[in-house]
């Protein structure tokens, strides 16, 4: 496949793939600004336990959403915290794993 209908199919990809996650109303504190890529199928693709899963999710949409009666600066200490917290669980999890 020659470089222009490579590019040309990653465009349609890229289209197709960010209006379907706009007509599901997915927020676009979820959908990467670069490639359009869901933070939920990044989860699933790399097969992601609910913690480690929910720890990336938070960490990929720190410092994106707005949330009312809080700072952007506030909200993104939060979601970091969140992240960290996951992060918690997981090790709580595999430590007491048999």
């Amino acid at each position: 496949m020659d470089t222009t209908n490579k590019s040309e199919l990653e465009r349609i990809n890229n289209k197709l793939f960010n209006e379907t996650a706009k007509e599901r109303n997915i927020p676009s504190y979820y959908i990467g600004s670069v490639y359009g890529y869901e933070a939920r199928k990044v989860v699933e693709d790399w097969n992601l336990s609910y913690n480690i899963g929910t720890a990336v999710t938070y960490l990929l949409r720190a410092g994106k959403k707005v949330e009312q009666g809080m700072d952007n600066k506030a909200k993104h200490i939060e979601d970091i915290k969140k992240t960290i917290n996951h992060l918690k669980f997981e090790i709580e999890r595999l430590e007491n794993e048999r």
